[in-house]
């Protein structure tokens, strides 16, 4: 047969060819824009009718934003520099070039201690210090001319840097105080810091006494550890009401707030005046009107992020919970906060709140808003961990009854892990809308992004002005968003322990 065979075929290649390149038409950007672009008539038609819209938009964009003019000192001035340039049109982004550090710090005042120190070291010796350089008396407008003056000779990277080192400051112990929670292979301990970063972040941006967040971590954690030691000895039930008793005396005045006068103090505000009598020791206080920009949209929402997540959790297990107050109460209050828009509830917390408070009482409205977007951002966030609950198959509740775990166990070790893995991008998406809700508080006279930027633009030299402005705040809040995004992909690619 094979002789037959080597009769009837021709020739016999001996050795095989080397692998040939595919056509031109079957690979690289050739094969995809095939594939993508011009498969068929259609295709290829919306293809040139997209190609069309986007250079007529980059036409008209690329040229206004390329020929911007970043050095003026008002839009009347842009114009005048663009009609000479002989340009049609042109962005004039010297607004962001004079304003960017109102945009991101608002009225925080700059610390002109510390730039009298660092640059006018002489002046500083010869005049006494800084108050001597104003003046005793002095208004704003001294210290406007300093500012003016710091950058005309230093640039506004030195006021950024050295002006502002509480907020940097407090941004950067942020980012530490994070990573623990970002990255599990970091040491646990540094979770210490993480609690403790409260207190040391309202000492940086508010200022005061020192003594104050100091004493006001002690309180919570002699409540914690008491309640703790009670529940050893006597059970849980005594040892929360131990804790609650202890916090009430410590910070507030309990038969106070019900209208009965015993002459009773709370111990915080004793041992307050004590030490700082004993050893004065702080920063310049700053109130909170001073704050806005991005500095105050970064506080409103890390704030409401890092409060609403526990809460969260805690009402969807109470709305899962068999108890019968427990669970309508949880019901109660997800559906009144979710069944009202938050500018409402912000209106709620500058307006009426103070109204249900005792006589007297002072309530700063910064920390009203936080409270109340804290509030509504949790009743999302208990929908969203309630469904991650639902999720999981029975078998893992069963399974954690068969290992003897009791309640809080179980959801600590097996629930909880697995229903956040599956609720990741809702949270991440409530955390993503929460940020940009904070703008509304525009509505209640704080001075977020835009409420400055329409303060910028009610003034004489840069009325009338518009894209720049809410470009440059739609950029970072773009950049906030998409990081947060783009960590939520991440998180998830890490927790995906079934696929690997």
């Amino acid at each position: 047969m094979s002789e037959t065979h080597a009769q009837t075929v021709g020739f016999v290649r001996g050795q095989m060819l080397p692998p040939a390149p595919p056509p031109v038409g079957q690979s690289g950007p050739i094969r995809w824009i095939r594939e993508n672009l011009v498969s068929n008539w259609f295709n290829a038609i919306l293809t040139v009718v997209s190609l069309f819209v986007i250079w007529w938009l980059l036409s008209s964009i690329l040229p206004w934003t390329l020929n911007g003019i970043w050095n003026a000192g008002s839009l009347a001035e842009c114009r005048e520099i663009r009609d000479a340039r002989g340009l049609e049109s042109a962005a004039c982004w010297a607004v962001i070039n004079e304003r960017w550090l109102q945009m991101l710090f608002g009225f925080y005042p700059i610390d002109a201690r510390l730039l009298a120190t660092l640059f006018y070291s002489e002046q500083l010796a010869a005049a006494g210090g800084v108050e001597a350089i104003f003046g005793a008396g002095a208004d704003s407008t001294a210290r406007i001319e300093f500012v003016a003056q710091m950058r005309a000779d230093l640039g506004n990277t030195i006021v950024f840097f050295f002006g502002y080192w509480r907020p940097l400051l407090a941004l950067a112990l942020l980012v530490v105080a994070v990573a623990p929670v970002l990255y599990g292979n970091l040491p646990r301990k540094m979770l210490w810091f993480s609690l403790v970063y409260l207190f040391v972040a309202f000492f940086l941006l508010w200022g005061g006494s020192v003594w104050l967040p100091i004493l006001t971590a002690a309180g919570f954690a002699a409540s914690f550890f008491l309640a703790r030691a009670v529940s050893a000895l006597s059970g849980a039930l005594l040892g929360l009401l131990a804790g609650i008793l202890f916090f009430l005396l410590f910070f507030f005045d309990p038969l106070g707030l019900v209208g009965l006068d015993l002459g009773l103090f709370p111990v915080l505000p004793h041992l307050r005046a004590v030490l700082d009598a004993a050893v004065p020791l702080g920063l310049s206080f700053i109130p909170s009107d001073d704050f806005g920009g991005f500095m105050l949209a970064i506080i409103i929402g890390t704030s409401g992020i890092v409060l609403s997540l526990p809460l969260g959790i805690a009402l969807a297990l109470g709305r899962q919970s068999d108890m019968f107050i427990i669970n309508k109460s949880s019901i109660i209050f997800i559906e009144v906060i979710r069944g009202v828009p938050l500018i409402v509830w912000l209106f709620t917390a500058s307006l009426l709140l103070n109204y249900f408070l005792p006589p007297g009482t002072t309530f700063d409205l910064l920390l009203r808003v936080i409270i109340m977007v804290t509030l509504f951002a949790s009743a999302y966030l208990a929908e969203v961990i309630r469904g991650g609950l639902a999720a999981l198959p029975k078998g893992q509740y069963e399974a954690a009854d068969s290992l003897g775990l009791d309640y809080w166990k179980a959801m600590r070790l097996i629930i909880l892990p697995q229903a956040l893995k599956i609720s990741i991008p809702g949270i991440v998406n409530t955390f993503i809308g929460l940020f940009k809700d904070t703008t509304l508080v525009v509505f209640i006279g704080l001075r977020d992004p835009l409420g400055l930027t329409n303060a910028i633009r009610a003034t004489g030299e840069w009325n009338g002005i518009y894209w720049e402005l809410y470009i440059f705040v739609g950029l970072l809040f773009f950049i906030f968003c998409f990081f947060m995004s783009r960590y939520s992909l991440y998180l998830e690619r890490k927790l995906q322990t079934d696929r690997r």
